[in-house]
């Protein structure tokens, strides 16, 4: 069966961050998670950040910027 929802350490493992990483996401409403006992993202939320957040510099979530090389 395929993954739905995701837990916060999941989506920390796929996008190859930390946890804090993910919780300062959903704290400043970027990547949108529910609440079924732990914080989970489904899968649909976390396509659509990527897809959203391609290309950007998240390194600041104050001041998100255009990846420049």
């Amino acid at each position: 069966m395929q993954e739905y929802l995701y837990t916060v350490e999941e989506v920390a493992t796929i996008l190859k961050v930390n946890k804090n990483t993910v919780y300062d996401l959903i704290r400043s409403g970027l990547l949108i998670a529910l609440k079924l006992g732990r914080l989970k993202v489904t899968k649909t939320t976390l396509l659509k950040f990527l897809s959203d957040y391609d290309g950007k510099d998240l390194s600041d979530l104050d001041n998100i910027k255009e990846l420049s090389f």
